[in-house]
């Protein structure tokens, strides 16, 4: 049985970390409001684009002059996995959850006789990842010291994708984040941005009466204008991406610590119970030896 000098020391530690992640949580809940706002307001110009960019390649269709960036290699032998996650723990389930979709993906791809490449954005994903598939890693993208995530983070992750495709370095890229719903609801999403597939990214958007959907005319052909928009929809799509990483931190972060305040103040609860037992059997058997003494006298 603990002591009451070891029941006090620890009612302590526990209130000095629910103080620890009281303020966690407060600043979380702060930076959520501003990191959905940028989420939310992403989301109507990026599912605009990809509708544009699905009527445009619905238009080009299979024809021999559509961009590499559209038709693809000809293959998917070589599959690089794009891997988002935070800088930082202390977010629940978060970044377990995009790492084990990754890695059952990947696990699927390599039981095919496919060659796996991983480039991880976030250092979290990265150590997770280390021990089970570190001979597939290919690059790393460092944001820890980027106070708010801009569109000039994603042209730079973008533009390194684009320099391994260009050189043959895979045929296959995806992307793999997490979607902002709520607070407590963050769910793990992968998206196949090389080749593009913007049908699939518009189905969820797709008008429900086809009258809503608009009809464009094009100067010049369609297929000079997807060959200059589709390296900035592989950016805007890693940009999106990035946001809703960015919220669905937040938002497990907030979360996990209000689990946490809430868990030590139970814990504190049960231990100033224990400790005010122990100090109530303390005092009795003291009494006990005052009142046995004196009638031995």
């Amino acid at each position: 049985m603990p002591s009451l000098k070891d029941l006090k020391n620890r009612i302590s530690s526990v209130k000095n970390t629910r103080k620890i992640t009281k303020a966690m949580q407060m600043v979380a809940a702060a930076k959520l409001r501003r990191a959905q706002d940028a989420a939310e307001q992403a989301r109507p110009y990026a599912e605009r684009f990809n509708a544009v960019m699905a009527s445009l390649a619905a238009s080009v269709g299979g024809s021999d002059t559509a961009p590499k960036l559209l038709a693809g290699t000809g293959q998917d032998k070589v599959q690089l996995l794009i891997v988002m996650t935070a800088e930082r723990g202390l977010c629940g389930g978060f970044n377990s959850s995009i790492v084990k979709l990754a890695r059952s993906h990947a696990a699927k791809l390599k039981s095919e006789g496919k060659e796996v490449k991983i480039l991880t954005v976030g250092k979290k994903g990265r150590e997770q990842l280390k021990r089970d598939w570190g001979d597939a890693f290919v690059g790393h993208v460092d944001l820890s010291d980027v106070k708010r995530i801009g569109y000039a983070d994603a042209q730079g992750i973008a533009k390194d994708v684009l320099t391994r495709f260009d050189n043959g370095e895979f045929d296959v890229a995806t992307l793999f984040y997490s979607k902002f719903h709520s607070v407590i609801s963050q769910e793990p999403l992968t998206q196949q941005v090389i080749p593009a597939d913007y049908e699939s990214a518009t189905d969820d958007e797709a008008p429900k009466d086809q009258s809503e959907a608009a009809l464009y005319d094009y100067e010049p052909d369609e297929e000079a204008i997807l060959a200059d928009l589709l390296p900035r929809g592989v950016a805007t799509q890693i940009f999106a991406a990035l946001l809703e990483n960015g919220a669905s931190e937040q938002g497990a972060r907030m979360s996990a610590m209000d689990n946490a305040t809430r868990n030590a103040g139970e814990m504190i609860d049960k231990l100033t119970i224990e400790y005010n037992r122990s100090r109530q059997a303390v005092i009795t058997n003291e009494l006990i030896e005052i009142i046995s003494g004196a009638e031995a006298l």
